[in-house]
């Protein structure tokens, strides 16, 4: 169990002890984490610093990533919508540098940190559900940030980060994050880093078609147990009529 908190805008104690609640009551068992310890700790996010500012020194020093002053509104505004199946913006390369080595800071904080991806390279592996896939990186995706510019490590950074210090050898996680895994995958190139198997499940999606996410709080696990579900109940996704 990681308790990924790294945005202080979200994570708050009370959400973090409700999450571990509901996860014992659904019958999740963990043998690492932040409540039980382990051989990889710690095992929340905001107490791993340390290894993402390794992790942002190196990919700094081989001029893998670099500084960027253009908002969240400006990126959207200047890609329009997210590509399907992807939350992330392309990004235009409107700060990328040339050829030019620059010496930049000591620390990220200031900028948006964006890895530099080779543009036109396919990047392809094998879901262990989905199959063999591949994404063009610059067209399915541009360059995506690393480090934010309020001096919190990004996602895509953190995950790499972790799942090559906790020895993680299979991601599962939705079909939403495919090209997530492509970027990721460059990470773990650039960092020579072993690179996990992945697994991507299909979405829950309502009766419309829509996928299920944290706004539909009336399919919440906490919501389903004050409706008088139980954890068998839950786990199957049906409840018997009475």
């Amino acid at each position: 169990m990681r308790n990924e908190d790294l945005d202080p805008q979200r994570c708050r104690d009370e959400f973090v002890a409700a999450m571990f609640d509901d996860l014992h009551w659904l019958g999740i068992s963990w043998t690492e984490g932040p409540d039980c310890g382990g051989a990889f700790g710690p095992y929340t996010q905001s107490e791993r610093r340390e290894f993402y500012l390794s992790a942002w020194k190196r990919l700094r020093d081989m001029g893998a990533i670099y500084p960027c002053t253009c908002s969240r509104k400006d990126v959207a505004a200047a890609a329009g919508a997210p590509n399907e199946g992807d939350d992330e913006p392309m990004y235009s390369g409107k700060c990328r540098p040339g050829s030019v080595v620059h010496a930049y800071p000591d620390e990220p904080a200031g900028f948006n940190w964006r890895f530099r991806v080779p543009d036109g390279e396919q990047i392809r592996f094998t879901d262990l559900h989905l199959g063999p896939q591949s994404m063009v990186a610059g067209s399915d995706f541009g360059d995506f940030i690393v480090w934010r510019r309020d001096d919190v490590p990004a996602y895509q950074l953190a995950v790499v980060v972790d799942d090559a210090a906790m020895r993680i050898t299979e991601v599962v996680r939705g079909a939403d994050l495919l090209k997530s895994t492509a970027r990721q995958i460059l990470l773990y190139r650039a960092l020579g880093l072993p690179i996990p198997d992945f697994y991507h499940c299909d979405l829950v999606r309502d009766e419309s078609g829509v996928r299920l996410a944290k706004r539909h709080d009336s399919l919440s696990i906490r919501k389903l147990r004050e409706m008088g579900w139980t954890p068998e109940e839950v786990r199957a996704g049906t409840k018997p009529a009475r």
